[in-house]
């Protein structure tokens, strides 16, 4: 199968770049590498063995992304590309509706276009807000507290209407939309990982900066939460294990119609100071940190319920913490050193 992906030289795009080419699948990467480097493309390569193809170019800009799906007879889509950055889409909502619902909408637009209709959606956890309870299954009432949020629940709700657009008779678009939790880690090889520009913004790159002294010091917001240590708590899934699961929901999406909305994430919930502890013990760094108050919005845990994966997909996690710790600190030491730069 051909497979676009948008955003795909991103973090959890290159990872499943790198599963879908073993699968046997050939990969397109469509990005404007705002947050991200064209050279990943090498590194797929040099990890998979195969080409995978980049194309340079903005989900917005629907000319070229419906030429690029024609020309490439594209038979389905991994929908990666967007802004992530939770508190940014605050402070900047204009520029995160552009990138994401807009840029959702031209997908859509030029798959309608070509004549593709099977898409795996990058949603989020996000969509949820304030757990009402725990573990988080897909029947809980979504209500985000973001401007993130809200995009990647505005873009669920475009996706449903599209699927009840079609005809009873002759249904034509298959999709999954796959709320992930937290992803971390990196390739096994450290060779890809997560890249973030500038100050990361999600805490396993921060972390492994500080490790690796980058970065001086980790704050941590909050240590009065009601959670064993006080600090927050969230479902961390490996980023192959995340890779896997899109690979399932392709499979899937082979024999079905309409949509489906599927957390994926492990089931576990870890605070903050057990993935700092973690960190230290595959690193034999100390993590230095300090304590400030509660950000606005943050809440105390967030966890998945996984059922749904498993019955749906027969996709489930099986990285645990350590090997999630243990890969994030080779790839952040293959990449702080500059070894990533011999294969850019």
């Amino acid at each position: 199968m051909k497979v676009l992906l948008t955003g795909g030289t991103g973090y959890i795009g290159s990872h499943t770049a790198v599963v879908l080419i073993q699968a046997g699948h050939q990969v397109f990467l469509y990005d404007n590498n705002c947050n991200s480097n064209s050279s990943v493309a090498k590194r797929i390569s040099r990890i998979t063995g195969q080409p995978a193809v980049f194309i340079r170019g903005d989900v917005r800009d629907t000319e070229k992304l419906t030429e690029t799906l024609k020309s490439n007879q594209i038979d389905a889509v991994i929908h990666f590309a967007g802004l992530k950055a939770v508190g940014e889409s605050s402070s900047n909502p204009l520029e995160y509706y552009s990138a994401n619902v807009h840029g959702a909408i031209s997908l859509m637009q030029a798959m309608e276009r070509s004549h593709i209709y099977r898409l795996v959606f990058s949603s989020s956890a996000c969509v949820y807000g304030d757990p009402q309870y725990l573990p988080l299954d897909e029947s809980h009432p979504t209500n985000p507290t973001n401007p993130y949020g809200r995009n990647k629940l505005q873009i669920e709700q475009l996706l449903q209407d599209l699927t009840e657009s079609d005809s009873k008779d002759s249904p034509r678009w298959s999709i999954a939309s796959l709320r992930y939790f937290n992803p971390v880690g990196a390739h096994e090889t450290g060779f890809i990982g997560e890249e973030p520009k500038g100050i990361p913004n999600n805490l396993m790159p921060f972390i492994a900066q500080v490790a690796v002294g980058k970065l001086e010091k980790l704050t941590i917001f909050g240590n009065d939460y009601l959670t064993p240590d006080g600090t927050g708590v969230r479902d961390y899934i490996h980023v192959m294990d995340l890779a896997e699961g899109h690979l399932a929901a392709l499979d899937y999406l082979a024999e079905h119609t309409g949509i489906e909305f599927i957390n994926l994430g492990t089931g576990v919930g870890y605070s903050v100071l057990e993935l700092i502890q973690a960190f230290q013990r595959a690193s034999l760094q100390d993590i230095s940190y300090r304590i400030k108050g509660r950000r606005t919005g943050d809440i105390a845990s967030c966890y998945a319920n996984v059922d749904k994966a498993l019955e749906r997909l027969h996709w489930k996690a099986r990285r645990d913490l350590t090997v999630m710790c243990d890969s994030a600190w080779r790839w952040q030491q293959f990449y702080a050193t500059g070894a990533a730069d011999e294969i850019r």
